[in-house]
């Protein structure tokens, strides 16, 4: 998911240079969207790798 939000991150950077701020916007909005599920993924995943150990 991470490979994702950085796409989505180039996208966003590529556009905002050439001047598309409507895309830019957009893609950036995605690629937080993207991040922050990735994020909270990985924190469940570790709870429940460290309650699955005890």
């Amino acid at each position: 998911m991470l490979s994702w939000a950085i796409f989505f991150l180039v996208v966003a950077l590529v556009a905002a240079i050439l001047g598309f701020g409507g895309i830019a916007g957009t893609a950036i909005g995605i690629a937080k969207i993207i991040f922050v599920v990735a994020i909270i993924l990985f924190l469940i995943s570790g709870v429940m790798h460290m309650m699955r150990r005890t």
